[in-house]
């Protein structure tokens, strides 16, 4: 529910009602990853998508009827079913979907509203509700803070919320969206429930090094793909809001400077297209030590060759240099700025999720592997 809060903010601000109807868990070729959501106003409107558009004219109905009996459900689309089959999940997964009312009056309506105002905001929250379990506390929700405190209640004894709080607080540290089962008494003991968590976090880093002809096309794609861009070069002249208005911001400091006084982690990825040795050298010698999530620098093979020579000698091991990918982006035939950035991206999205980078004609297998609960 989280990645439609803008437009659900919208509504609660008018003081509408609407159903969203939120993946819970996949499996088989199901194309939406937990957390993805399709909402319908009281007006009609729906926004969002649970499947790629297989199921969502029925998802739609179930939403229109959340809306009128109050009541939430767990539903279940997947090709075992031939209801569900006929209406359109034809790529053979199994998708489970929580199906929930929020009305004016609803228990659980201001504690959505904290997390929907948080997610809007890109601050960091998670939203955890009881998706199995008894009928009375489906749909029950807590919004819960990086600190651990939470607002709201799962319904029964306070021990079940402090205990899912718990447990959301640790997948909120980890950035992650998925399912974790917690004991009705708030141990693990007692009639399992299922909690789906849903976590909003800043978006991931990107920096890109060198202010050149490259950098602002590989700007926009990093924004399309959700990644707050950073542009990093010594040079005033070039390092310039003018020439790269789509970054979140643009920096005049050199870079290695900059990369050892800046915020980075694990989802962060460091792009280096100045392809400069008084540059990259001592930027790579530094990144290559750093726990992020990709590290990629520009140049020919003969520069990838001598890069690494000067980088060997400046006491990079084999261990570190093998995390460079250099050069640069994947084998796309790719000429101009606009390609090459579009090779970087495509290798960003394959080191992201595991990725092959072939072809799928060539490949074998589900195209959508099964996404974990946990």
């Amino acid at each position: 529910m989280l990645d439609i809060a803008e437009e659900l903010c919208r509504w609660i601000d008018q003081g509408r009602d609407f159903a969203a109807a939120t993946v819970v868990r996949v499996s088989g070729s199901a194309p939406r990853a937990p957390g993805a959501a399709l909402a319908v106003g009281d007006g009609g409107r729906a926004i969002g998508s649970v499947s790629g558009g297989c199921v969502e004219g029925a998802v739609y109905e179930l939403c229109r009827q959340a809306l009128k009996d109050g009541k939430t459900v767990l539903q279940r689309f997947g090709y075992s079913d031939e209801d569900a089959f006929a209406v359109g999940l034809t790529c053979g997964g199994v998708i489970d979907l929580l199906v929930t009312p929020v009305r004016l009056g609803d228990p659980d309506r201001e504690t959505l509203t904290t997390a929907l105002d948080a997610a809007r905001s890109r601050e960091t929250i998670a939203l955890a509700r009881i998706a199995d379990g008894p009928a009375e506390l489906l749909g029950r929700a807590i919004a819960v803070h990086p600190d651990g405190s939470y607002e709201g209640s799962l319904g029964g004894r306070p021990s079940m919320s402090r205990t899912a709080a718990a447990n959301a607080r640790a997948m909120l540290e980890a950035g992650r969206t998925g399912t974790c089962v917690v004991g009705e008494d708030g141990s693990s003991c007692g009639l399992p429930l299922t909690l789906l968590v849903e976590s909003s976090v800043p978006a991931p880093r990107m920096i890109v090094f060198g202010a050149i002809d490259f950098t602002e096309s590989l700007v926009r794609l990093g924004k399309f793909l959700g990644y707050h861009v950073t542009v990093c070069d010594a040079r005033p002249v070039f390092a310039t809001r003018a020439r790269f208005p789509d970054a979140d911001e643009v920096v005049v400091h050199w870079p290695h400077r900059y990369l050892q006084a800046t915020r980075t982690d694990h989802r962060t990825v460091l792009c280096v297209l100045t392809h400069d040795a008084k540059f990259d050298v001592p930027l790579l010698k530094l990144a290559l030590k750093l726990p992020v999530a990709y590290i990629g620098a520009m140049g020919s093979r003969r520069t990838h060759q001598d890069r690494t020579q000067r980088l060997r000698a400046a006491g990079a091991t084999d261990d570190e240099l093998a995390r460079l990918r250099s050069p640069i982006g994947l084998d796309l035939g790719a000429h101009g700025p606009e390609e090459t950035a579009l090779s970087i991206a495509a290798e960003l999205v394959a080191e992201r999720h595991g990725g092959s980078g072939q072809s799928l004609t060539r490949t074998r297998g589900r195209l959508h592997p099964d996404i974990p609960a946990n």
